[in-house]
């Protein structure tokens, strides 16, 4: 049942690009009321649109103040960041207060950084909501999303992808890999995937992937036992964009665990490339090729 406009507002905390935008819209549309809580230097300014404040890394005191002024005890947290390091924080006393939990934030991967995060919301007493609980429909579906089809040879490596995806899980590093033939030639690291893609396109320019025409696959997946809340992964208009510059065949994003903006821009923008573009399950991809 969608919540009426009396309800306490849900919370989304934004980080770079589009998704903070579409998830309040969705929160919106479902009866929610919302409060844009963007992260100065990295939120897109169209979060203006909605009910809004404006909070410097490190203003942790001033943060929970504006979620006790706007009764919000929900907290959505969404969009593209880079996490700093501890000198890049403008620290106030609420955070000064907390300076052990900061720090703990700051150490290990990204999904050990989420968690020790999460913990911190938690023990604060507040509720963490993943985007795809507010806004489900931008989670990818199953299915191939536009005209063009993989080969069975792509349908191979999208199966290869998801379990080097999740062969690395344990390890933390990314949620991204592109494998050609068998192949795996990249892994996301620290560097996400734009600039991963960016670095195919070069070894191919250079010649150290001798291919033939399209070839290879982009495959985005969570790390295994991940909090979904949190880090979903994400893809957009741009990975569509760069996976034709580097050259792949198409792009397969984990079916109802990938987030996508634009699909409907992306699916053209893929038909156009002739890329193809899908939502995977290991055993869809079995299904598939059978």
């Amino acid at each position: 049942m969608a919540a009426g406009p009396e309800a306490a507002p849900v919370a989304i905390v934004c980080g770079g690009g589009g998704f903070p935008l579409a998830v309040a819209r969705a929160a919106q549309a479902s009866g929610r009321r919302v409060v844009m809580l963007a992260l100065r230097g990295v939120a897109d300014p169209g979060v203006e649109m909605f009910p809004h404040e404006w909070v410097k890394l490190g203003e942790v005191g001033r943060f929970f103040r504006i979620l006790a002024e706007r009764e919000a005890k929900e907290l959505c947290l969404v969009g593209s960041f880079t996490r700093p390091e501890l000198s890049e924080l403008s620290f106030d006393l609420g955070a000064i207060k907390r300076l052990p939990d900061i720090a703990r934030m700051l150490k290990g991967g990204d999904d050990h950084g989420l968690r020790a995060l999460a913990a911190f919301f938690e023990g604060e007493g507040y509720t963490l909501r993943g985007a795809h609980e507010i806004a489900p429909d931008l989670l990818t579906p199953a299915g191939a999303l536009g005209r063009r089809k993989p080969s069975s040879a792509a349908l191979e490596d999208s199966k290869f992808g998801l379990a080097c995806c999740a062969a690395l899980s344990p390890f933390d590093v990314g949620q991204a890999a592109v494998v050609v033939n068998g192949r795996v030639v990249a892994v996301e690291a620290a560097e996400g995937t734009d600039a991963m893609l960016e670095r195919v396109a070069r070894l191919r320019a250079q010649g150290r992937l001798r291919l033939k025409g399209a070839a290879g696959v982009l495959v985005k997946a969570p790390k295994r036992g991940q909090d979904l809340r949190l880090d979903l992964p994400a893809a957009g208009v741009d990975t569509i964009q760069r996976a034709a510059a580097a050259g792949l065949e198409g792009v397969a994003l984990a079916a109802g665990q990938t987030l996508t903006l634009d699909r409907d821009i992306m699916i053209a923008r893929a038909d156009a490339a002739g890329l193809f573009l899908m939502g995977v399950e290991e055993d869809a991809i079995e299904q598939a090729k059978g």
